[in-house]
């Protein structure tokens, strides 16, 4: 690559040179000894140009070069030798001004593969060794010094390190992580010296795969570049048409030099590989790898998407989202067992409970005898308790069949899971869990229909019950569920035949489906190596709404490549007419022919910039509190969770004044501030980016909130002057359940609203399992 580009400039400084000293000879009158190094300027640029004809043709890839060449030689025939010397530098300068279009534009490509580690540093037995990172190994620990580059995927060994991910994702600034956080390869130590607990080879880790699928990418050539070369044939025979009807017409040959000239087609050559690669550039900037160049012409003419539902849709991750306990267990004490005898168990369903039940700060036990099998469940005894946890079945099969659970978890099943516990030899608790669509899917839905998409699938092999879920949430087309990986491929066929089609997956089941779609995009952070392998596409960053971005960086690189061409060839089909009139001598359409073709690649490079679908989030001041304000809702679910658990065990001759006057401090405490500050700094920012429509529903609902509130505390304080709960009961209660569904409506609307905004400090959207749990007390 670098020899190439050597030579590219010698050949202009060749060009440039002739071009001077023929100039300089000709003004001293010595017009033979111009015309000789004139020609002696054009001839090596001719022999290059005629070497890469002859390769085109012999590997069926017809260019218009032979038009550039035909111009020179017959210049030089014609004695027009300072015309031949202007169509070589023409021709040099095109080559070497593609050459610096391409650095730039592919600038974000360069600086990967720039920045890959060589080298690393192994702590081993105290002392610490320089070694290739062709030598890490999974469970080695290495230190990364401040400004290193991370060699291997790993987990942070050390209580916390600062992170720059821009090269990787195009965060701006610095992200925090804390001991045990996963760490990708490829980000940059902004902080402190830290140690790394490698997961994996470097050949293995993240950004090993990006650097092969970046050098992948910059040697491919895009659908719309060999298209080029199709018009290329049409645009030759053009050229020799008019040049021979010309000449046939005048009997001047001039004038079909004249028009060999200004057709000399290095707009036609040029301008699409330039624009394109600077959409893969773009793209590389932020976290969306672009494997073949042709994934990325193809994908600006996509009309469906098609997408896998668990880890493409949604997190991947079961969360526990309620609890229906015994009360004489109690909600508590049943996550504090099935947690601890989970803590036996690698299960994501094991992993959602231990994680809940850390949240809610719950001390687990050390469980023992524990015994897992499929289909039979986790089996173990916890402080001396026998404890089952599995499925309905596994409980039937083991003669404890739940009883009390009715059509409240009946119901609850549809849309997730439920896990059973059994302790004493009794059921005592379910757990409910679902995997909710992730934090940014409704905003990349609503991103991929303001783009023109007209359809949007569902694609799963999950249940029906579970699909139909998250596709009615996301109001997507159509949700096609318990699908094979070769139904799947039927399916894409089927909707790719109607219109093209895009699937985004991550698991190795997706891999088959990816590879066959017309651009598979895998969501390549968090997903699997087969999903990334077999995707023409792959997102570094685990966030869906990169597909939006990525579509809209497609269409308007595609279409900056159209306009660029359009913009050269036209004018040069324009020229062509006054020089076929002889209106334009051959020397001036040559320096016309320089103009256009810089102006052409100039427009190329115009893709480099964000066009106007392609919306950015608008970032707010760091004073406004966004990643304050959206990390506080995980604890307000909980305390919807509180307000409805306090509802339903509100009887009018069993009261619980504690409770209640418990739940009047959170309200106050917790959720009022909460809306407080938002109205103060947050949704002022926010009116200011969005319209001050956009917060003007959020601010009525938090008058509503606040009403409520209000009327809890005053039924407590009325409880505590002695009104008989028999009075306040029935108008406490409703108050409770409508505060509860209000609360749960203005999070998602909140969240909603704000998707179109960004805070520089902005942290991980708070995970489902962080949401404390609720109980119905369906038992007994």
């Amino acid at each position: 690559m670098a020899e190439r580009y050597r030579l590219r400039h010698l050949r202009l400084a060749w060009a440039s040179l002739g071009l001077a000293l023929g100039a300089a000879l000709w003004m001293r009158g010595s017009d033979a000894a111009a015309g000789w190094a004139w020609s002696a300027a054009a001839l090596p640029v001719a022999l290059h140009v005629a070497a890469a004809t002859w390769r085109g043709l012999r590997g069926g890839r017809p260019g218009v070069d032979v038009v550039a060449l035909a111009a020179m030689l017959a210049a030089v025939a014609m004695q027009e030798a300072a015309t031949a010397a202007v169509i070589a530098l023409m021709v040099a300068g095109g080559e070497a001004l593609e050459g610096w279009a391409g650095a730039r534009a592919g600038g974000a490509l360069a600086d990967l593969l720039a920045r890959a580690p060589r080298r690393a540093r192994r702590v081993r037995g105290g002392a610490l060794d320089d070694i290739p990172v062709e030598a890490i190994g999974p469970g080695d620990l290495l230190l990364v010094r401040p400004g290193d580059t991370v060699p291997a995927d790993g987990v942070l060994a050390d209580g916390a390190a600062t992170l720059d991910l821009h090269a990787l994702t195009g965060e701006s600034l610095p992200v925090a992580l804390a001991r045990g956080a996963p760490v990708q390869s490829g980000a940059v130590n902004a902080g402190p010296a830290f140690h790394l607990r490698a997961s994996r080879d470097a050949a293995s880790s993240t950004f090993a795969a990006i650097i092969r699928l970046t050098e992948a990418a910059t040697a491919s050539r895009a659908p719309l570049a060999r298209l080029a070369d199709r018009w290329a044939v049409a645009f030759v025979g053009l050229t020799a048409l008019v040049a021979g009807g010309a000449w046939l017409a005048s009997g001047d040959p001039l004038r079909a030099l004249a028009v060999l000239v200004v057709a000399t087609p290095c707009p036609l050559i040029l301008a699409a590989p330039v624009a394109l690669m600077a959409g893969i550039g773009r793209s590389a900037r932020r976290g969306i790898i672009v494997k073949d160049a042709g994934a990325l012409e193809q994908l600006a003419g996509i009309r469906t998407v098609v997408f896998d539902k668990t880890g493409t849709l949604t997190s991947g991750r079961p969360a526990l989202v309620a609890v229906d306990a015994d009360p004489a267990l109690g909600r508590a004490a049943a996550l504090r067992l099935a947690a601890s005898l989970a803590q036996g168990s690698s299960h994501p369903v094991s992993a959602a409970l231990c994680d809940a039940a850390r949240a809610a700060g719950l001390a687990l036990a050390r469980p023992e005898a524990v015994a897992e099998a499929p289909g039979a469940g986790l089996r173990g005894t916890v402080e001396g308790r026998p404890a089952l946890l599995g499925s309905e079945a596994c409980l039937r099969d083991a003669g404890l069949p739940p009883r009390g659970f009715g059509p409240d978890a009946a119901l609850a099943e549809l849309e997730g899971m439920i896990a059973w516990l059994a302790v004493d030899g009794r059921a005592a608790a379910a757990f409910v869990f679902s995997d909710a669509p992730r934090p940014e899917a409704p905003s990349a839905v609503r991103r991929l229909r303001a783009l023109g998409l007209r359809r949007l699938v569902l694609l799963s092999g999950d249940r029906q019950a579970a699909a139909l879920a998250v596709g009615r949430a996301l109001r997507l087309d159509a949700v096609l569920a318990e699908q094979s990986p070769a139904d799947k491929i039927a399916v894409l066929r089927a909707e790719d035949a109607a219109a093209p089609t895009a699937m985004v997956g991550d698991g190795v089941n997706d891999a088959p489906a990816l590879a066959a779609a017309r651009v598979g995009i895998a969501m390549g952070a968090a997903g699997t190596a087969a999903a990334a392998e077999a995707a023409g596409i792959v997102l570094v960053v685990d966030r869906l709404d990169r597909v939006a971005e990525a579509v809209a960086i497609a269409r308007r690189s595609r279409a900056v490549a159209l306009r660029a061409i359009g913009l050269g060839m036209g004018a040069s089909v324009a020229a062509m007419l006054p020089a076929a009139a002889g209106l334009l001598p051959p020397l001036q359409g040559a320096l016309l022919q320089e103009g256009i073709d810089v102006l052409s690649i100039l427009f190329a490079l115009t893709a480099l910039r964000p066009g106007r679908a392609e919306r950015r989030p608008a970032l707010l001041p760091a004073e406004a509190g966004l990643a304050e304000r959206m990390a506080e809702h995980a604890a307000l679910r909980g305390l919807a969770e509180t307000i409805r658990g306090t509802a339903e065990q509100l009887r009018e001759n069993r009261a619980d004044p504690a409770a209640l006057s418990v739940l009047v401090r959170q309200l106050q405490g917790e959720l009022l501030p909460h809306q407080q500050a938002e109205e103060r700094m947050l949704y002022p920012a926010a009116a200011e980016r969005l319209g001050s429509e956009s917060v003007a529903a959020l601010v009525r609902m938090h008058a509503e909130i606040e009403a409520m509130a209000g009327r809890i505390a005053a039924a407590a304080r009325l409880a505590e002057q002695g009104v008989a709960w028999a009075v306040l009961a029935p108008s406490l209660r409703r108050t409770l359940f409508a505060l509860e569904a209000l609360l749960r409506v203005h999070l998602m609307a909140e969240e909603d609203v704000l998707a179109g905004l960004e805070d520089r400090q902005a942290p991980e959207p708070p995970r489902p399992e962080q949401i404390p749990v609720r109980s119905n007390h369906l038992i007994g």
